[in-house]
């Protein structure tokens, strides 16, 4: 069995800006890419507000410069998908693909959360085309241009108010007849003239030759008046919600009713000592990436503390 001082699971800002400050303080880390190799952002196309890229930069790019400082000061990141997980004493055990098994003294999650999509093939068409599961990173692309939200909650309204004050108009596409959000939420909605809810509304799919062009939807699904609608978009945005990447760690950690890691009193301590969660996995409210960066430096530095406290 291979041991380290510090293992690291995902591969996103959180993962490696925590392997750069683990490398940095002589901890020697481990880390395993995961799934989905750099995380979120590599799924996205331009990122224009982490600071210290005035122009902007690609997400894979980005991903990349983070991954070789990681390298740089001698973070050992390797490819693989944690299976299993035995978090009831430490040192910790971890099972890579279902085969290695590696022991390490502090653990750092940083697995990410996965934005729920509708299935649709067109989702996958218009990857970074028009598609997105994040208005905050990707609505400054559509000023002055036409998008839509689907959803019905308090993150579909604030997404859609978010891009009312970017783009010229708003689609927000609802399933039902009401709006699931908050009362508030849902005045601020239908008090900005530029959003048009659509109730009662699914979405078949979209079109467009080099990006988004429009949605085909269908109005009354499975009722006598039945219609099919099309709408213009530039834009086509995901507010369904989010999974955290935690369900191997649920035996052993305690999660919110939607499965983010619980940290305690915003460190990214866990309910379990030496064992740390950091970005999106245990974040619910903001998921940028500067944020998810920042406590990935948190969960390195927290874990030097906890090894030089226990002389490991």
């Amino acid at each position: 069995m291979e041991h380290t001082r510090c293992l690291i699971i995902g591969s996103g800002p959180a993962g490696y800006t925590a392997a750069i400050y683990a490398s940095r303080a002589n901890l020697s880390p481990v880390l395993y890419a995961g799934l989905q190799p750099g995380g979120q952002l590599t799924t996205t196309t331009d990122i224009e507000n982490f600071p210290g890229y005035p122009a902007g930069i690609n997400g894979t790019e980005m991903m990349e410069d983070l991954r070789k400082q990681a390298e740089r000061f001698g973070a050992d990141l390797r490819n693989g998908i944690i299976t299993s997980v035995d978090l009831s004493q430490a040192p910790y055990k971890v099972v890579i693909d279902g085969e290695k098994e590696i022991e390490t003294d502090t653990l750092i999650i940083a697995t990410g959360a996965s934005a729920k999509y509708l299935g649709l093939d067109d989702e996958k068409k218009y990857a970074g085309m028009g598609v997105s599961a994040c208005a905050t990173c990707d609505g400054f692309f559509y000023r002055k241009k036409n998008v839509a939200v689907v959803g019905g909650g308090d993150t579909a309204c604030e997404e859609a108010i978010y891009l009312a004050s970017l783009a010229q108009k708003v689609y927000l596409i609802v399933r039902k007849n009401y709006l699931r959000a908050s009362k508030v939420m849902q005045e601020r909605v239908m008090n900005t003239p530029n959003i048009t809810v659509l109730f009662e509304h699914n979405t078949l799919g979209l079109f467009g030759e080099n990006g988004v062009e429009g949605a085909h939807l269908i109005k009354h699904k499975g009722m006598p008046d039945e219609e099919k609608v099309d709408i213009a978009i530039d834009g086509f945005f995901l507010a369904i919600g989010h999974k955290p990447n935690s369900d191997v760690f649920a035996p052993y950690l305690e999660l919110d009713e939607v499965g983010y890691i619980k940290t305690i009193n915003g460190t990214p301590k866990t309910n379990i000592p030496g064992v740390f969660a950091a970005g999106d996995v245990a974040d619910p409210i903001y998921r940028q990436a500067v944020t998810a960066a920042g406590s990935g430096c948190k969960a390195a530095i927290e874990a030097e503390r906890y090894l030089s406290e226990k002389g490991l």
